[in-house]
């Protein structure tokens, strides 16, 4: 996936997109124990010293993390659905 595409991070059974359906996306996440926002908070390395572009940055390097250890073996990235 191009380091450059807005991406999000789910999981290989989630039938909903995080882009476009949020609250749904949410809900089935929490519905099956992911806690997949929750999991991202905790690996990413960020405060509120960061500028956009790094607080970007380090939510990338996160969600890249937790895919490539894919300790769940769920967890995926997903780019923004072309409108």
């Amino acid at each position: 996936m191009d380091e450059d595409s807005e991406v999000m991070l789910t999981t290989v059974d989630n039938p909903w997109s995080p882009f476009t359906n949020y609250d749904e996306w949410y809900a089935y996440d929490n519905a099956k124990g992911y806690a997949t926002p929750s999991l991202l908070a905790r690996i990413a390395n960020v405060s509120l010293d960061l500028s956009a572009a790094d607080l970007d940055f380090a939510i990338r390097q996160a969600m890249d993390e937790i895919v490539e250890q894919n300790v769940s073996g769920k967890h995926v990235l997903v780019s923004r659905p072309e409108t």
